[in-house]
């Protein structure tokens, strides 16, 4: 069955920042990544080791063995937890659900880290490979490894499932044989029980480029010998890592006396950007003021200072990328209305806005409020004393935030200067639009021309809207999976006919309102063509103090179905969907968002997710809906899940962007859990203007 990830981002992004991923050399020789095997992960060849990459290290391997590729992507999700995807095709493969003599399996693994090495003590690691998949891969380990001597380390571990499919030396009970079925749901009752074999290894690197490594393993290949020519002869895999000086590591294989293999490994450090520093321009220097100035009020008398000063900020702050709405203006105090076009990181443009309104607003003026808003929504009220900046500006950041208050922006942002709305802005560029893991064809893509346009009618109340024509592609033909559930409606497994029919499209067209209905409070409600499958009407409130690490949100949405050439008919088919959503940052980084309700297809349920963010703006996380449509009516995969990346388009090339690439890697798409895909909910346009993202942030203030 076809498994579809669609991501419409503009093209230009979308390569850039995958480019950047796989080839940015951010591995330091000092800080060598160990070595990765041919399931990419830390490990010899077929067998894992107890290692961890660094933390945060976001890895690719492409594998090749005999008549099987693999296709791995792993995240170091905390110094002693990781996770991986595969994606693996295996040519010659007799099994119902081949395509064309080729079966394409998706599995997922977990290890976690027990003990980290010690001066007598080895690393101890238990691990769950293929623990959620249709079980071709399905294996458990617990693994030891130690470093004996300046670059050779012992491996040896106990392993159940594939990893325990010859020569077995003792029993934990009877492993369950069902594999290959629908797949998605994590096995428990497989899970160390079984055959259990013993295997191991030993690796050596002379230098900080070559590992020479061999292990024994009793990993059968029971599935792949039974329909190639593959010839398991031996357990003895013999192989050559040579890491290069990005870090990124090729591997070369002779695996159980048969056959040949190779593997390349990209990693990234989302710590780390792969351009030293920032290109970005250098920032006004704060400006002293003297005792004098300090104390002078007589500029009060004279509205022309006034409107001098706001001028001067103006123009200062457009050249920063910042715009000012607006401005309060008294003896003592200003208060400023700014919106931020060009920082990924709030604080940064805080600074900047602060270093700029000790250049142009008179000296006796000693309290800074800066009130950021988005949307004509006042997020938050920055407040700060005009000498701490001229004082602290050679100082750690830390320092400033430690004399800085961060409050709720309700009722603070001055009134909008006459003149600057309305306001219309537009793009027109190339756009990707993709998907993967249709078994026909596993990547197909359609290239575009795409018009975007925003029309600001007034600070809160948006009309903006996309059009976009194909220019060449194969997207329209993606598998469309056989009906499995006749109570759910297609409401996403017809994607191929809109494809096919929506050439030109009209990708959205709505008219938004966002307001600040109280304190605390956020709204949105939005009318119009939603996105390309679904018209009607969106509504939203969010409850999110500015100083919590808790959001509490309610969706409620009408909606219609588009005709598939994607202009402005409609379908009879309409649902109500909606949800209660707890969000809750957990710090270093951890977010969590917990949505129950009602879904499209009009199943009920709920959507776990969890991502960690960094500081330069990288985003990983895993989502999970669990509905009450069963793992039979859902199909293949069993229920709704998948993978989330955004990367920061000012991570790639260090000058400040508020651009970033979403890409969203799903096992499957299928109707039960499915959701509007809309680009203008509230939490994440709220959260990064309050206390805890921006303290997480605040390094960059003075940036």
């Amino acid at each position: 069955m076809p498994a579809i990830s669609s991501h419409r981002s503009g093209l230009k992004r979308t390569v850039a920042a995958l480019a950047c991923t796989l080839a940015a050399g951010t591995a330091a020789a000092q800080d060598r990544i160990t070595s990765f095997g041919l399931y990419g992960a830390p490990g010899l060849m077929d067998t894992p080791t107890a290692e961890m990459a660094p933390d945060a290290t976001l890895s690719t391997t492409f594998a090749r063995i005999h008549d099987s590729t693999r296709v791995t992507l792993s995240f170091q999700l905390t110094p002693r937890i990781s996770g991986s995807f595969r994606y693996a095709a295996l040519e010659n493969f007799s099994n119902p659900g081949s395509i064309g003599g080729v079966y394409y399996d998706r599995s997922f693994d977990l290890r976690y880290q027990l003990l980290t090495e010690g001066r007598y003590r080895p690393a101890v690691t238990i691990g769950l490979q293929d623990f959620a998949g249709t079980g071709l891969y399905s294996s458990e380990y617990l693994v030891a490894t130690k470093t004996i001597a300046p670059g050779l380390k012992l491996t040896g571990g106990l392993g159940w499932g594939r990893l325990g499919s010859s020569n077995a030396f003792a029993t934990t009970g009877t492993r369950p044989t069902t594999t290959l079925g629908k797949g998605g749901i994590p096995s428990y009752n497989q899970w160390f029980r079984g055959d259990v074999s013993a295997f191991g290894g030993i690796s050596y690197a002379p230098n900080d480029r070559l590992r020479l490594k061999a292990e024994y393993s009793l990993d059968a290949y029971v599935d792949e010998v039974a329909g190639s020519s593959f010839k398991r002869k031996s357990p003895w895999n013999y192989g050559l890592d040579y890491t290069f000086k990005s870090g990124h590591q090729l591997s070369l294989y002779h695996a159980y006396g048969d056959t040949f293999g190779v593997s390349m490994t990209f990693f990234t450090r989302l710590k780390e950007s792969p351009i030293p520093g920032s290109t970005d321009s250098a920032p006004l220097p704060v400006k002293p003021r003297s005792a004098a100035q300090r104390a002078d009020l007589g500029w009060t008398a004279d509205s022309t200072i006034s409107n001098k000063a706001y001028g001067s900020l103006s123009a200062s702050l457009a050249k920063e990328g910042i715009a000012l709405e607006g401005m309060d203006l008294d003896g003592r105090s200003a208060t400023v209305r700014v919106r931020n076009i060009r920082y990924g990181m709030t604080p940064q443009a805080i600074g900047r806005t602060a270093r700029a309104m000790t250049r142009s607003l008179p000296g006796s003026v000693e309290n800074f409020t800066i009130v950021p808003v988005v949307s004509g929504m006042a997020l938050s009220a920055v407040e700060m004393r005009r000498s701490d900046v001229e004082a602290l500006e050679n100082e750690a950041a830390a320092e400033m935030l430690a004399k800085t208050r961060i409050v709720d922006g309700f009722g603070r942002a001055p009134e909008v200067t006459p003149g600057i709305y309305p306001r219309f802005t537009w793009s027109l560029g190339p756009d990707l639009n993709f998907s993967i893991f249709d078994p026909n064809s596993p990547i197909r893509a359609n290239l575009n021309m795409r018009v975007q346009a925003a029309y600001e009618l007034s600070p809160n109340l948006v009309l903006e809207g996309a059009v976009s024509k194909r220019v060449t592609g194969n997207l329209y033909k993606v598998s469309t999976p056989p009906a499995v559930a006749p109570t759910l409606p297609p409401v996403r497994t017809d994607y191929a006919k809109y494809a096919n029919e929506g050439d030109p499209a009209i990708d959205s067209l709505t008219l938004s309102y966002y307001g600040r209905p109280g304190p605390n409070l956020f709204s949105r409600v939005s009318v119009g063509y939603l996105e390309m499958m679904y018209a009607g009407v969106s509504t939203e409130v969010l409850w999110k103090p500015v100083d919590s690490r808790l959001g509490l949100g309610v969706e409620l949405n009408y909606v219609k179905k588009r005709d598939f050439d994607q202009m402005f008919g409609l379908q009879s088919y309409d649902a109500v969907t909606g949800y209660a959503s707890a969000y809750y940052d957990f710090g270093n980084g951890f977010h969590g968002q917990l949505d129950v309700g009602r879904y499209l297809a009009g199943d009920y349920g709920a959507t776990i997710s969890l991502d960690r963010e960094f500081g330069n703006g990288w985003r990983v996380g895993a989502y999970a809906t669990f509905t009450d449509a069963s793992a039979e009516d859902f199909g293949e995969g069993s229920f709704d899940k998948g993978l989330r990346f955004t990367i920061p388009l000012s991570w790639p090339s260090g000058k400040s962007t508020r651009g970033a690439s979403k890409i969203t890697l799903q096992s499957l798409n299928r109707d039960g859990g499915s959701r509007l895909e809309l680009n203008n909910r509230l939490y994440d346009r709220v959260r990064e203007y309050h206390e805890p993202q921006m303290t997480n942030t605040w390094g960059r203030f003075w940036r």
